[in-house]
C-alpha cells in the first residue's frame, strides 16, 4: 500500500511517500519554492514524491498529516485561560488564524489536495497520529532495531515536549511525556533568541558558539548557576520545570521578556549582526552543557524505565550534534540510531510509518541497516536538464564520460584550494547535505574555513564545518567508534592529529582562537578540537566514496569538507538551475553538475552581482 506522510504550517513542511515499509521519496517544500524553513502546505513536495512513485493520489491508502490539531488548538486554549488575562493580544492576533486555517485543517488539507488531482476522499484515509508519536515512529521503524528505547525532544507538539517510549516487534509504548510549558527545545531556543539568532534556525549557530565559551571559567560557572536556580529546575528522570517569570512564548509575541534576563545575566540582549563578544560565547557554552545534562538525564530514565539496549532519537533537540556525541561516549545504550531528519520534516515519515505499523497492525522487519537510504530521498536530474541550463546562461563546461577521469580532475581542483559545488544524484531529506549537493573543500588548508564562510556562505566567520570521511579511515582521525552517515555526531579529533595549543589559548578572543592551527586538519577541527563528522561508504554513496577516494590518492587524506550547497538564509539547492545561480552569485570556483564541469575562470556570467551588494536572509 501506498501512504503519503505531511507536516506543515508550523516550519519545515514537507511530504514522504512509503510503498509498505519501503521509503520512496521524500522531500521538504523549501527545496522547491527557496523559501527557507517554509511552513505551507507541502504542494511541490507531494507531487514530487507521486511522480517519483509514478502514482496519483487516487493510489493512496493513507494521508497522514503528523500532529493533531485539535489538541494543539486544546493546548493553546487551556494555555491562555491559565495565563488570563495576561496574554490578551496574542491571543486576538492567533485565534482567528486558528479558527481559519488549523482547527478545521481537515478540509483545509483536503482543499490543498485536491488542488494537486483529484481523489476519491471516501477511499483515501486522512489520519493524524499525534506529534510525538510521528517523530517516535521517524525514528524506530526505519532502524535497524527490533526493540528499542524511543526518546523524542522537541519545542512543543500538542501538549508534549519531550517523550520517552518503549518500542518491541513494531509496537510503540509511551512510558513517560513532559509538556508545555516545559520543554528543553523552548529553553535553547529562548537562549538563541537571547543572544541574537533566528529561533527555530540558529540553534545550530548557539551550538558553534558555544565552543568558544571559556571552559570552566568563572563566569561560564556562574552562568550556569544562575540557569539552574533562576530559570528552570532539573530533576533527576530528566523532566524540567521552567519558571514563568523568565518566558513569555506561553502567551507573549516574544520568547523572554528582555529586561529581566538582561538582570540576571548582566549584559543586555545581543542585537543580530552585532559583534559576539566573550560573555555571548560563555552563556552560549552554560545552556550548551546544561541541555546535555538535562538529556542525559533522560536518556538514563529511558534506560531504567525500558532496560533497553538500544536508543532511537527524534525531535528537533536530536540534531544537537554535540549531546548526540555525549550520548554515544555515555555508554547507557550500547546502540543508539538517530532520524537525519529528525526535526518537523521528518514528522511527515513518521505520520506514514505509523499508519503502516500502528494503524494497519503490520509488524517490523527485521533487518541489518537502516531504511533512509542514506537520507538521498529527493529529485534527481537528467544531463539534458542540466544541458539546458548550462545553454541558458551561456556556461563553458567539459563533460566527462569517465566518472573515474572526473573524480581526478574534481580531486586535484579541491587540492589546489578551489571550493568546488558537488550536485549528483538524488538530494538529501533533512538539514544536513551529505554529499549531493554539497560545497567541497580540502581540509588540511588553514585558510579554508574562512573561505567556505566569507566567500562562498556569506556567513559568520566562527560557524565549524564538517569533515567527510571514509568509513574505514575514521579511526584514523577520530576518537568516534562508530559510523555517522548523516553527520550526527561530534567527537573529538585523533590525539596524534592534534597541535599543541598556547598556554593562553582558553583566554583568546573568538577571532584569536579561530587563527590557533588545532590539528593537521585544520579547517574541520573546531576551536574545542572536535569535529561533526560524517562517514561514507561505497555501499551508501559510491560517487561521493569515489572522490574521497581519489582524493586519498593524491594527498594521502580520505577526507573532504562537506558544507551544504547553499548560502546563508537560503535552502540546500535542489536542481541544476539551483546550483547554477548560487555558482554565479558566490566566489565558488568549480561546480560539477553530474559529469559536467564548470569553472568560474572559464565563465564570462552577465549581470553577476557583486557580494557586497546582495542582500541576505538572516538565518
Amino acid at each position: 500500500m501506498y501512504i503519503l506522510g505531511i507536516s506543515a504550517y508550523y516550519h519545515d513542511s514537507a511530504a514522504c511517500l512509503i510503498f509498505n515499509d519501503e521509503i520512496i521519496a521524500a522531500a521538504q517544500e523549501e527545496r522547491f519554492t527557496r523559501k527557507k524553513q517554509d511552513a505551507s502546505f507541502p504542494e511541490h513536495a507531494i507531487q514530487y514524491c507521486l511522480k517519483e512513485a509514478g502514482i496519483t493520489l487516487d493510489e493512496l491508502t493513507y494521508i497522514a498529516f503528523y500532529d493533531k490539531p485539535f489538541l494543539k488548538f486544546e493546548r493553546l486554549l487551556e494555555t491562555y485561560y491559565a495565563f488570563a488575562p495576561k496574554g490578551v493580544l496574542s491571543f486576538v492576533r492567533s485565534i482567528p488564524v486558528w479558527i481559519k486555517e488549523k482547527l478545521f485543517l481537515k478540509s483545509e488539507l483536503k482543499k490543498n489536495l485536491s488542488n494537486i488531482g483529484p481523489y476519491d476522499q471516501k477511499k483515501v484515509q486522512l489520519v493524524f497520529p499525534e506529534h510525538h508519536l510521528s517523530h517516535a515512529a521517524s525514528a524506530y521503524y526505519p532502524s535497524p532495531f527490533n526493540q528499542a528505547a524511543i526518546i523524542t525532544l522537541d519545542g512543543v507538539g500538542e501538549w508534549a515536549t519531550a517523550g520517552i517510549f518503549q518500542a518491541f516487534n513494531g509496537e510503540i509504548k509511551i512510558l513517560k511525556q513532559l509538556n508545555f510549558p516545559h520543554s528543553i527545545g523552548l529553553l535553547y531556543s529562548a537562549f538563541t533568541y537571547y543572544l541574537g539568532f533566528k529561533v527555530n534556525s540558529g540553534e545550530y549557530k548557539l551550538m558553534g558558539m558555544a565552543p568558544y565559551g571559556s571552559h570552566d571559567s568563572a563566569r561560564v560557572n556562574q552562568f550556569k548557576a544562575i540557569i539552574k536556580q533562576q530559570l528552570v529546575s532539573i530533576k533527576d528522570d530528566g523532566s524540567i520545570w521552567m519558571n514563568p517569570k523568565y518566558f513569555s512564548y506561553a502567551t507573549g509575541m516574544r520568547m523572554i521578556p528582555d529586561k529581566q534576563w538582561s538582570k540576571l545575566f548582566g549584559f543586555s540582549r545581543r542585537e543580530s549582526e552585532s559583534p559576539i563578544e566573550q560573555h555571548h560565547s560563555d552563556l552560549a557554552l552554560a545552556i550548551q552543557e546544561v541541555t546535555e545534562e538535562i538529556v542525559l538525564k533522560i536518556v538514563e530514565e529511558a534506560k531504567r524505565l525500558t532496560k533497553m539496549d538500544h536508543l532511537c532519537l527524534a525531535g528537533g533537540v536530536a540534531l544537537n550534534c554535540v549531546a548526540n556525541g555525549k550520548i554515544l561516549k555515555s555508554k547507557v545504550f550500547s546502540q543508539v540510531y538517530i532520524q537525519p531528519a529528525a526535526g518537523d520534516a521528518g514528522g511527515a515519515l513518521g505520520a506514514a510509518f505509523a499508519s503502516y505499523h500502528i494503524i494497519e497492525g503490520n509488524d517490523k522487519k527485521q533487518q541489518s541497516n537502516d531504511l533512509m537510504k542514506g537520507a538521498y530521498l529527493g529529485p534527481r536530474f537528467s544531463d539534458l536538464d542540466i544541458e539546458y541550463v548550462a545553454r541558458s546562461v551561456k556556461a563553458s563546461f567539459t563533460k566527462y564520460e569517465d566518472f573515474e577521469e572526473l573524480t581526478t580532475v574534481v580531486a586535484k581542483a579541491i587540492s589546489e584550494a578551489n571550493a568546488v559545488g558537488w550536485f549528483q544524484g538524488r538530494m538529501e531529506f533533512g538539514p544536513r547535505a551529505l554529499g549531493n549537493r554539497s560545497i567541497l573543500g580540502d581540509p588540511r588548508n588553514p585558510e579554508m574555513q574562512l573561505k567556505l564562510n566569507l566567500k562562498i556562505k556569506y556567513r559568520e566567520s566562527f560557524r565549524p564545518f564538517a569533515p567527510s570521511v571514509l568509513a574505514e579511515d575514521v579511526n584514523t582521525y577520530f576518537e568516534l567508534k562508530e559510523a555517522s552517515p548523516y553527520m550526527l555526531l561530534v567527537d573529538r579529533v585523533a590525539s596524534d592529529q592534534l597541535a599543541n595549543l598556547p598556554e593562553d589559548y582558553e583566554s583568546l578572543g573568538m577571532r584569536d582562537k579561530l587563527y590557533v592551527k588545532r590539528s593537521t586538519i585544520p579547517s574541520i577541527t573546531h576551536v574545542d578540537q572536535t569535529a561533526r563528522i560524517q562517514t561514507v561508504t561505497f555501499d551508501t554513496n559510491p560517487e561521493y566514496y569515489a572522490l574521497i577516494k581519489k582524493f586519498k590518492e593524491l594527498t594521502g587524506l580520505g577526507m573532504l569538507i562537506n558544507t551544504s550547497f547553499n548560502v546563508r538564509g537560503e535552502p540546500i539547492v535542489c536542481n541544476p538551475h539551483d546550483a547554477m545561480q548560487c555558482f554565479i552569485h558566490t566566489e565558488m570556483d568549480v561546480l560539477v553538475l553530474n559529469n559536467y564541469v564548470f569553472w568560474k575562470k572559464d565563465q564570462s556570467f552577465a549581470d553577476v552581482k557583486h557580494p557586497s551588494e546582495r542582500n541576505f536572509d538572516l538565518d
